[in-house]
């Protein structure tokens, strides 16, 4: 089984919220399958469904963001899973808007939502981060993540929404290289995991005793009182 985890703050007050962009993606996902209705349960908001042959639990967390480890640390111990059971989708200031990275383990890079699941849950959890972009200063921080997204941000948040909901059985198959670069592509980016191009070989160094033998070879004279003795010492004999 497969917890998919949205941070993100509970109410209408927040819904348009950057913070909340992990609420908005894992509605996409809903949206986009078969899921149950949504219901209450672990402090959280969560429906069941099936994707890449395996069980999956959507879950967003209604204790508000600072306490986001205690719906999912119950709901970890309910379903008797490991940290790699969950993935745990959250804003990231540090990138740019439209960018995505997932990786398992790492810090809490001073979000709230995530340092509260580390401290219920452990460390070693798959984690999906959606970059909102940082307001260029830390006094601005605070009203930028609590700020709604702006109309233009639709331009790249639907197209990773899509992508991310398009393909999420890979997220489910551990396809995360995959995942990145379909999420990447869909927002006009090139794939991250590009297959390098050979380099191109130097001409094969020739051995020095070929060397000596093209370099070091005195040249014969060809015309000369040198030249005639040479040719009668070693030239052919005139029929």
């Amino acid at each position: 089984m497969l917890l998919i985890v949205g941070l993100g703050n509970p109410g209408a007050k927040y819904q348009g919220n950057r913070h909340n962009i992990g609420f908005m993606a894992v509605d996409a996902i809903y949206r986009r399958h078969s899921f149950s209705p949504w219901s209450k349960k672990f402090k959280a908001e969560i429906a069941e469904g099936e994707l890449g042959g395996q069980k999956v639990l959507l879950i967003k967390p209604q204790t508000f963001m600072n306490l986001s480890g205690e719906s999912v640390g119950e709901a970890m111990r309910f379903y008797k899973l490991q940290p790699s059971d969950i993935v745990v989708v959250y804003d990231e200031l540090d990138l740019p808007a439209g960018k995505a990275r997932l990786k398992t383990g790492g810090g809490h890079g001073g979000h709230n939502g995530i340092k509260s699941i580390d401290a219920h849950c452990g460390k070693e959890y798959r984690r999906l981060r959606l970059g909102i972009g940082h307001p260029g200063a830390k006094e601005l921080v605070h009203n930028h993540v609590l700020g709604d997204f702006a109309k233009v941000d639709r331009d790249w948040l639907e197209p990773l929404f899509d992508a991310l909901a398009d393909n999420t059985d890979m997220l489910v198959r551990g396809e995360d290289s995959q995942l990145m670069n379909k999420i990447a592509l869909a927002l006009g980016g090139k794939a991250e995991a590009e297959t390098p191009k050979p380099e191109k070989k130097p001409p094969a160094a020739k051995s020095h005793i070929h060397q000596a033998r093209n370099h070091n070879q005195p040249k014969i004279p060809e015309t000369g009182p040198m030249a005639e003795m040479l040719k009668r010492m070693f030239g052919k004999k005139d029929n």
